[in-house]
């Protein structure tokens, strides 16, 4: 064999293996939209925000597949839920619901899954920086969703606050929990052949 086609071989291999990848984490990020939008299906009501389980699948994005198939994963939960399919909290969907009194929070789920996937990636996949990427990327959700929630209802901030945070956070508390032994089983699997 020729230097020439050594060459070729090995970019043959590579372009494979690129490819696979890329097929692997489309995969993977399909996967958690459609658990996203499951978690959806799990909802509390308790008021104009109910309680889901959709955060728990936002933070995995995040965590197992990084800040850019985390964006791709909630990209297309997002778009699914805004052309009508039935994907967002009490099996709903529709634009009405991005710019409704919960659009906030799904909106959030955005800068979110980029900060938890991008601190995540920092920490290289320690524990500490995972708890700390998802409480960090908790705090933009509720930034962005309590914001949109005053704003749309005319509700005083420590109405929008006791409505639209305070009732979550030991739910979310208890998600972040979860999402840690979660992602370290799953990692290898998501990382494999990387």
């Amino acid at each position: 064999m020729t230097t020439n086609d050594q060459t070729m071989a090995h970019h043959s291999v590579m372009k494979t293996e690129t490819g696979g990848r890329q097929l692997r984490m489309t995969v993977y990020a399909s996967l958690l939209a459609a658990l996203t939008a499951a978690g959806a299906y799990m909802a509390i009501p308790i008021g104009p925000v109910p309680i889901v389980l959709q955060n728990l699948f936002i933070f995995l994005s995040g965590l197992l597949l990084g800040w850019r198939w985390g964006l791709a994963t909630v990209g297309v939960y997002l778009l699914a839920g805004a052309a009508g399919l039935p994907v967002f909290a009490g099996g709903l969907g529709g634009i009405g619901r991005i710019v409704g009194p919960t659009g906030g929070y799904l909106i959030g789920y955005l800068p979110a899954v980029f900060l938890i996937g991008w601190i995540s990636a920092k920490g290289k996949g320690k524990a500490i920086f995972d708890v700390l990427a998802m409480i960090i990327g908790t705090a933009v959700i509720y930034a962005m969703g309590v914001s949109w929630l005053k704003v749309l209802t005319g509700m005083t901030w420590g109405k929008a606050l006791a409505v639209g945070m305070l009732p979550f956070l030991i739910g979310d508390a208890l998600k972040i929990a979860a999402a840690v032994p979660i992602a370290k089983a799953l990692r290898p699997i998501v990382n494999k052949a990387d």
